[in-house]
């Protein structure tokens, strides 16, 4: 037992020393999703409210136009910060909470999948009668192709698929998101470390 105990010991020594690839890993990977996103928002952003504000094909949101930039500035802005590891806690709440309000009002009446699969179902998946229409709809797509198009060129990279477009992907930003701001952006490789150690050193001195 005590050999284990000093094995684990080690372990958790080595892991501290790379405590820092954790939250680099979570920021290289969410920041180029957000600075795309509030992009692709800023380009197109009277579509984007037009969107937002319809409440028959929309989301029906008050003061769409301000909802679109509050969105898109959020996204680009805060996934350059996150980049860079500037504000990273501070960042994460505003890119949190659109998040939030993404999956509660673009995906949460389609369930939780983001794609149909019945061997995948998540066991807390409340529209699984989506999954079945996705999936009768994908057969369908799947034979009209292979009647009329060159089916095998148009699967070539990757199988055709219908989106069930639920909230997983919103709810798995969110939760990396939310390490973030537990966590902070690491040691090392980011902005806010090396700011709280020259401003310590400051105070120290």
């Amino acid at each position: 037992m005590n050999t284990l105990s000093r094995w684990y010991g080690c372990f958790l020594h080595f892991v501290r020393k790379i405590d820092w690839l954790g939250p680099l890993a979570l920021r290289i990977y969410l920041a180029p999703i957000f600075i795309m996103a509030g992009l692709n928002k800023m380009s197109s952003i009277e579509e984007v409210a037009a969107w937002f504000g319809n409440p028959d094909w929309g989301l029906g949101l008050p003061a769409p136009m301000f909802m679109a930039w509050a969105a898109a500035l959020v996204e680009f802005f805060g996934g350059i910060a996150i980049l860079f590891g500037f504000v990273t806690r501070l960042v994460a709440i505003p890119l949190m909470f659109v998040m939030a309000v993404a999956a509660v009002t673009a995906h949460w009446e389609n369930g939780w999948s983001a794609l149909p699969d019945k061997t995948l179902v998540a066991p807390w998946e409340w529209r699984e009668d989506l999954i079945d229409k996705a999936i009768t709809r994908k057969e369908k797509a799947v034979e009209l192709l292979k009647e009329h198009g060159n089916y095998e060129w148009l699967s070539e990279t990757g199988g055709i698929t219908i989106l069930k477009n639920g909230i997983e992907f919103s709810a798995t930003y969110f939760i990396m998101l939310l390490a973030l701001l537990c966590g902070g952006a690491g040691r090392f490789f980011s902005l806010d470390y090396w700011l709280c150690r020259h401003f310590s050193r400051r105070e120290s001195t």
